[in-house]
């Protein structure tokens, strides 16, 4: 036991580490949407992210946006807790039967203007889960959808072009 000890300690990580996208790339895109957000809307994007019955893959890629490589409030987005205080609806997953109710209050329940992104090619056409009898399908199903983001899980980086595309399109 104590061999198996000492040979883990010295090996290298398995795991290949993320390559890292440019610093200038980032700064870049983060202006744009931060000037893109204000002409629109007068303030920063408040975001509504909804789990609709996903494998949780493209909550660890949005989760990553807040960590302190992206750092999403940089760039003038926040994560809101509540519809009520939403601009953008970020719907990830293909929608199940379950959460198909869900999903149409909490779009009744944001404000107009809102805007609804669905993450992943879940949120597209249900993915790997269509037809399945507990999944309705894609996001565009139950609500009506403004902008997909494509992957599987897309990238932070995916993300932020996406939702620039977003504020730039509407």
């Amino acid at each position: 036991m104590r061999k198996l000890l000492f040979q883990n300690l010295w090996r290298s990580p398995l795991t290949i580490p993320a390559p890292a996208p440019s610093a200038q790339a980032l700064a870049e895109l983060g202006a744009k949407v931060d000037q893109a957000a204000r002409r629109r809307l007068g303030r920063s994007l408040a975001i509504r992210e909804v789990d609709a019955g996903s494998c949780n893959g493209c909550e660890l890629e949005i989760h990553a946006l807040n960590n302190a490589f992206y750092d999403l409030e940089r760039f003038g987005f926040h994560i809101v807790a509540s519809p009520r205080h939403a601009d953008v609806l970020l719907v990830t997953g293909p929608v199940t039967v379950n959460m198909r109710e869900a999903l149409e209050r909490t779009y009744a329940a944001t404000p107009d203007p809102k805007w609804v992104v669905a993450v992943g090619d879940c949120g597209r056409d249900g993915g790997v889960f269509a037809g399945s009898y507990a999944c309705v399908g894609g996001v565009a199903e139950v609500i009506p959808v403004d902008l997909h983001i494509p992957g599987c899980p897309p990238n932070p980086m995916q993300l932020l072009e996406g939702l620039l595309a977003l504020l730039q399109v509407q």
